[in-house]
């Protein structure tokens, strides 16, 4: 499903060339999980941000689902995070002044989902994450760990075949970090690729398998 083949990305800064991505290679297979584990700094946000389609390498090749995507243009790099890839962020990411059905929904409108299917797809995601008594409140009236639900049912409702979740866990306490993981898992089990980035070991354990990034190079670990 992934393949990154000898993947560079290069920051100029000042005078100075930074590596974040310094000749990766990996390959993530359809219904893995796995985790991408490394410090702050260490590069992998930024390898998160090619394998969502959020910016592109300045050299390698990165093949998803067998196409590779260099040439792409942004319409095209859109339409496939629209249609396969869904986001977990760490800081939610969710719209105020919009309820956690409205911000679930959000996603079909963008794709031209008919009104009838959104609201079916949107009480099935938010079904799944254990939120339908809370679809009418905003994000304001509600708890961090409710927040992160409403994004996985954000991230759910497109129905994807590729889950990235950077830190999804970091803004929590260790009995939500908990559930949020349990909902990872499930997703997992039910046939999703998950891709986990986080900089805490004991998360990282709970992926099938493990890969350590450190000045943008990779090297797979074991768990």
């Amino acid at each position: 499903m992934i393949d990154l083949h000898d993947i560079t990305k290069v920051y100029q800064i000042g005078d100075e060339k930074v590596y974040a991505l310094d000749h990766v290679s990996m390959h993530i297979y359809p219904r893995e999980f796995v985790s991408v584990i490394g410090p702050s700094g260490s590069g992998k946000s930024t390898l998160m941000n090619i394998i969502g389609c959020l910016d592109l390498a300045d050299a390698g090749v990165y093949r998803l689902d067998g196409i590779p995507i260099e040439d792409y243009s942004e319409k095209q790099l859109a339409r496939i995070r629209n249609e396969k890839i869904g986001f977990i962020f760490q800081n939610f990411n969710l719209i105020p002044k919009l309820s956690a059905e409205e911000n679930v929904e959000l996603p079909l409108i963008y794709r031209g989902v008919k009104a009838s299917e959104r609201a079916e797809r949107v009480r099935e995601a938010l079904d799944k994450v254990g939120l339908t008594h809370r679809a009418k409140h905003l994000p304001t009236e509600l708890s961090g760990g409710q927040q992160q639900r409403v994004a996985i049912a954000r991230a759910l409702v497109t129905r994807p075949s590729l889950i990235l979740a950077d830190e999804p866990t970091g803004n929590l306490d260790s009995r939500t970090s908990r559930e949020i993981l349990d909902i990872l898992m499930e997703l997992h089990e039910q046939g999703n690729t998950v891709v986990l980035i986080t900089h805490d070991n004991d998360i990282a354990r709970q992926a099938k398998r493990s890969v350590h990034i450190l000045d943008g190079r990779l090297t797979e670990v074991a768990l």
